[in-house]
């Protein structure tokens, strides 16, 4: 079974999230900063994290960095889920090391569309 950490400050952002991402069949893990996300990237690498740009202690962009000069630390599919879409933000995290993009709000569409994008999922798979 492939794995997904949600890092979100948003208690609620983690559950919706990871309601849509068991549906599509991954194991989910949360963390709700940079910190606590590179503690468990550190225990166990994810297949796939899904990230914030805005937290407290550390935020995306610099979780992102630090990531993907850990060892194994550029094997996750990084995708960013953010309220900002200026050229300069979005340009700014994928220079960092992210992969795509989903804006906030979202949904399980979404949420499968990217997935699928990124070949995390198969056409076949759909959110429940």
């Amino acid at each position: 079974m492939k794995s997904c950490l949600v890092v979100d400050d948003s208690r609620v952002i983690r559950k919706v999230a990871r309601r849509i991402i068991e549906s599509l069949g991954f194991h989910v893990d949360e963390a709700s900063d940079g910190a606590e996300a590179l503690e468990t990237c550190r225990a166990a690498m994810p297949d796939a994290i899904l990230l914030d740009r805005n937290m407290p202690v550390m935020n995306g962009i610099d979780f992102v960095k630090t990531l993907r000069q850990d060892p194994g630390g550029d094997k996750p599919v990084v995708i960013f889920c953010t309220t900002e879409n200026d050229i300069p933000s979005i340009t700014e995290a994928l220079r960092a090391g992210v992969d795509e993009y989903i804006m906030k709000p979202f949904d399980a569409e979404i949420v499968q569309s990217k997935f699928q994008q990124v070949g995390l999922i198969g056409e076949e798979r759909r959110a429940g």
